[in-house]
């Protein structure tokens, strides 16, 4: 087999020239040649969902690598290596108990949270889907675990609402304590730790709670933009992050918007933000929402058609949270019916689930969810100010109602104040220009229509 594991290697290091870093780790970890038979090679997998992927997405160039270095290597067949596949054995065998109910079916009988640092187990590196959507904040994060506090210090994660941030942050921790179980590792939402600032204040203890952080190897933050107007908060975590820092502790932030986006939040932060590594994370597209759907539909033992799968990534696009929502009904289905949903069921059963997805948006909607994001008073909007602070989420808001709305000009402009419609064209044009060659337009656009959908 050592010849089998050396021509592995080979095309490996040649696959890994043509693909991502993220792509690369996430569809070939854990593979190798499980044999050669004649002109046939056979190529294992660790699961079911990796095989699959293997087949349908690199199959063609692995062939042609492996015909390259060898030509009497004509085919190759992908099997679920024997340890994996006897796992899922187990699994699938238990998800076939009558005794199975459906709470834990549905995946909500999770593991508990570790006492020690704050993370939820489940939340693992395996069990994250990586796309073009996310494919850089995964590859920094696994960077991140190689060498805690030397690659990316800090790492700050953005994105919006049910796209993984959370996932991602703490399996970087978990990866972390697994491959040192000595260092300490904790894992924060912003609001749990304004409280414990606040009751630290209050109950005269502060010392102790800055000496518990400032002892941390790690220390993640969800939802840092939580911080925004808080003063003795950010007061205290910027002396905190500068402890940690300072000692090469590494530090992991996410947040719902790019550091210069979070309003009231002091420079300094902002600065000791951007001082690492930036990645975002976007909404996946129509291939990585049919991937996210099979990985869950494998976790929880359940197998749809595939009209079904392609009508449910279809519908719901903007947030991970709510394809599994989607998948949760129809496996609810399948226990009370005794069959797989068709088409028409899941038509029926996603109706309402659809609408809140796609949330029926109005002007009012878009109007309000950018004065949020821009943390200004909604009527400044509507005035003739040419400052930039309002000029330009007016603008967006033009541009947002004609995209997403299909609105006219001459309706545009009456929503501003009248203005004419030659107004609404130059701002739907210089935002269209900013959005395919501004980075910060375009990140900034993404981040407004992931919260327009999202809720």
């Amino acid at each position: 087999m050592a010849e089998a594991e050396q021509l592995w290697q080979t095309v490996l290091s040649q696959i890994q020239l043509n693909i991502s870093a993220a792509n690369f780790a996430t569809w070939f970890a854990n593979t190798k040649i499980s044999s050669i038979e004649g002109d046939k090679i056979i190529i294992a997998a660790p699961n079911s969902f990796s095989k699959e992927w293997l087949e349908q997405k690199y199959n063609k160039d692995i062939l042609k690598i492996l015909h390259d270095i060898n030509p009497r290597l004509k085919n190759i067949e992908y099997i679920v290596s024997a340890a994996k596949a006897d796992k899922k054995a187990i699994t699938s065998k238990k998800t076939n108990s009558q005794e199975e109910n459906i709470v834990e079916q549905l995946g909500f009988s999770e593991l508990e949270i570790n006492q020690e640092t704050n993370l939820n187990p489940k939340y693992t590196f395996e069990d994250f889907i990586v796309g073009p959507f996310n494919e850089i904040a995964y590859a920094a994060a696994i960077a991140v675990t190689e060498e805690p506090g030397k690659n990316y210090n800090p790492l700050f994660v953005y994105g919006g609402v049910g796209l993984g941030k959370t996932h991602l942050i703490q399996a970087i921790g978990n990866k972390i304590k697994e491959n040192h179980p000595d260092q300490k590792v904790r894992y924060i939402p912003a609001e749990k730790l304004i409280s414990s600032i606040v009751n630290a204040i209050k109950n005269n203890n502060i010392e102790g709670l800055k000496k518990n952080l400032r002892e941390l190897d790690v220390l993640i933050v969800d939802d840092i933009q939580f911080l925004a107007g808080k003063d003795k908060t950010q007061e205290e975590f910027f002396h905190t992050f500068n402890s940690l820092y300072q000692k090469n502790k590494q530090i992991v932030l996410s947040s719902d918007r790019h550091p210069n986006n979070i309003p009231a939040i002091t420079e300094r932060l902002k600065s000791r933000f951007e001082g690492g590594m930036i990645a975002d994370i976007n909404t996946p597209d129509f291939e990585t929402r049919i991937a996210i759907l099979k990985q869950k539909m494998e976790k929880k033992g359940v197998n749809f058609n595939q009209d079904v799968v392609e009508y449910v990534a279809s519908v719901i696009q903007k947030n991970i949270r709510e394809l599994e929502s989607a998948l949760n009904r129809l496996i609810i289905f399948k226990k009370t019916n005794n069959r797989n949903p068709s088409l028409e069921d899941a038509k029926k059963l996603l109706k309402t689930l659809i609408v809140s997805s796609n949330n029926v948006i109005g002007p009012k909607k878009i109007i309000e969810t950018i004065t949020e994001f821009y943390d200004i008073p909604s009527g400044n909007m509507f005035y003739s100010s040419r400052k930039k602070e309002y000029s330009k989420p007016r603008q967006i808001a033009m541009y947002l109602l004609k995209k997403e709305l299909k609105l006219s000009y001459s309706e545009i402009g009456r929503k501003f104040g009248g203005k004419d419609h030659t107004t609404v064209i130059h701002a739907c044009q210089l935002i269209e220009k900013l959005w395919e060659e501004e980075e910060k337009t375009h990140q900034e656009i993404e981040l407004i229509l992931q919260r327009i959908y999202a809720g």
